[in-house]
């Protein structure tokens, strides 16, 4: 494991990246702001190692505003109808910063924070912890998390997450990188093919906030059960695609997979299994040409997508979704997995 100053934020305080590799050429990077994954590097069909994430290479980027590339969303990941819940009896507010809505953890959710790093350099792991104020954002209770990166040699990115509080609150963490498999060899993400293990989707209304009902896919644009490209039918879906999917193969504490993406250019393939109820699949709609990222990359419109295990949007107001509430005396638990390989002739 390398480490490295990565620089300070404006209060001061030293940001470390922390650099994992395998032994088949595979290099993450995490750095200790928002427990953000900067980096991604993996081969190839013909060996060529590439950036398949979208983030920066300073600091003063991850400083600046941009749409959680890398990052931890949380305390609660996605939308809270009116920033509002009730829970045994006390209604919560909470920040207000997407519309009427709150999102990922308020104004300075997980992905702004602070994370204390500790190295595991035998597991090829870092673990990093934080521990979220009663109050803030709104939220009840004084929350730990523990968040584990893990690298394998079977070109796997493990993500566990633990938490416990000392008061019951909600709690939805997600990881939320932007992908493109492509390297900088394609203009945008859109010729990427993706099957999604989902029978089910959130339906939501004008605000993304999730009406209740669970419509099946199939027959319709949102049905990823065969492999389609994401381009191939995006126009028929308002905005773009940006829902959270309900998955066939969550089993609350084995990992299913939930999601398989061919980058065909490349060969590259991404995996992903989880213990999460739901996958948002979210296609960059709101990516404009205003972010320069790695290698001076221009991020437009629909350039990266995002796969963000994860429960369903709006839970603490749904009573017939998942629970995410957390209770003193639990320990909160879930995991997700990103497996990279490459297609080539023997595997097809």
């Amino acid at each position: 494991m390398k480490k490295e100053v990565f620089g300070k934020t404006p209060e001061g305080t030293q940001i470390n990246r922390y650099t994992l590799t395998n032994q088949n050429g595979i290099t993450i990077r995490i750095i200790n702001y928002g427990a953000i994954i900067t980096s991604i590097q993996t081969p190839d069909k013909n060996g060529q190692a590439g950036e398949v994430v979208l983030g920066f290479d300073n600091l003063e980027g991850y400083l600046a505003e941009h749409p959680y590339f890398g990052a931890v969303a949380g305390r609660c990941a996605n939308r809270i109808a009116k920033g509002k819940f009730t829970l045994d009896g006390k209604e919560y507010t909470l920040a207000i910063n997407n519309g009427p809505n709150h999102l990922h953890g308020g104004l300075k959710g997980f992905d702004k924070q602070v994370w204390t790093v500790t190295e595991l350099s035998e597991q090829n792991a870092l673990e990093l912890t934080y521990t979220s104020k009663d109050g803030e954002e709104g939220y009840p209770g004084n929350l730990t998390v523990l968040v584990t990166y893990s690298l394998t040699n079977n070109n796997e990115l493990k993500i566990d997450y633990e938490a416990t509080t000392d008061k019951a609150t909600p709690i939805n963490l997600t990881n939320h990188s932007y992908f493109n498999l492509a390297a900088g060899q394609a203009e945008d993400a859109l010729n990427h093919e993706v099957v999604l293990y989902a029978e089910r989707y959130t339906i939501v209304d004008e605000n993304l906030i999730p009406t209740g009902e669970l419509p099946l896919v199939a027959g319709t644009a949102m049905d990823f059960s065969s492999p389609h490209t994401i381009g191939s039918r995006i126009n028929q879906v308002t905005g773009g695609y940006d829902h959270n999917y309900v998955l066939t193969n969550s089993q609350n504490e084995e990992l299913g997979l939930a999601a398989m993406v061919n980058e065909p250019q490349t060969g590259r393939q991404l995996e992903v299994y989880t213990t999460q109820p739901g996958i948002q699949f979210y296609s960059g709609n709101f990516l404009d040409g205003s972010l320069t990222g790695h290698q001076g990359e221009v991020y437009k419109k629909h350039y990266g997508f995002c796969l963000e295990t994860q429960h369903f949007p709006d839970s603490p107001n749904q009573p017939n979704f998942p629970s995410t509430i957390l209770k003193p005396g639990e320990t909160f638990k879930q995991s997700t997995v990103y497996k990279f390989s490459v297609r080539n002739n023997t595997q097809e």
